[in-house]
């Protein structure tokens, strides 16, 4: 598995790739919560904290099973997010937040370590296209300097 991480640069921002629908049928729709779950630990222990309206663990926790549902949608699942959520306008949605490069790098360490145990039961192929597209979305989502 490969976990190398795009460098940022403001001039350019790299096509997303949704992953392969494959992905989501290996780890099934409970696999891609309990993996937002162990994300979402790290990220209240992580650096960037600090811009994560949540409270506390339980409400770390809802905010998760929010994103798991966009990627069971994205990963070609049911529209969740969309049924829940409205669309996702994902960078419009993060736009209140301060979203640095160095954010993203920490954003992208804590995807890598809830991605860690999937790696004796998905096919790589299919890991590194939601590695990929995590990638590449994650420079999208940066709107700030510093």
């Amino acid at each position: 598995m490969n976990y190398s991480i795009i460098p940022h640069n403001a001039n350019y921002v790299p096509q997303v790739q949704k992953p392969n629908a494959t992905f989501l049928a290996q780890v099934g729709e409970q696999g891609i919560r309990d993996l937002l779950s162990r994300f979402y630990v790290c990220l209240d222990q992580s650096a960037i904290r600090d811009i994560f309206p949540a409270k506390d663990a339980a409400e770390m926790e809802k905010a998760a099973q929010t994103s798991a549902d966009f990627f069971i949608q994205i990963c070609g699942g049911p529209a969740y997010f969309n049924q829940r959520h409205g669309m996702p306008k994902m960078r419009q949605r993060h736009m209140p937040f301060t979203i640095t490069a160095e954010g993203r790098l920490h954003w992208l360490i804590c995807f890598e370590n809830a991605l860690q145990p999937l790696e004796s039961s998905v096919k790589e192929e299919d890991l590194q296209s939601f590695w990929d597209y995590l990638n590449t979305f994650s420079i999208m989502m940066i709107n700030a300097h510093g």
